[in-house]
């Protein structure tokens, strides 16, 4: 497995962990601000696994 796989592996898994974390929060009724907290996280972490994704498809050539 190349470091760029690893790369966009780590990220994807960043971003679907905090996706669970949300899920959780929101399942038990947690806190609304934290639930905020968690949304922006995730979409902050997927916009980089996108860019993340794109230079890596640039980078091996399309």
């Amino acid at each position: 497995m190349t470091t760029s796989s690893i790369l966009v592996l780590l990220a994807a898994l960043a971003v679907a962990f905090v996706l669970l974390l949300g899920l959780i929060n929101m399942m038990r009724g947690g806190s609304p601000d934290r639930s905020q907290k968690l949304m922006r996280l995730r979409v902050m972490l997927q916009f980089l696994a996108i860019v993340l994704i794109m230079a890596v498809v640039w980078w091996r050539g399309g």
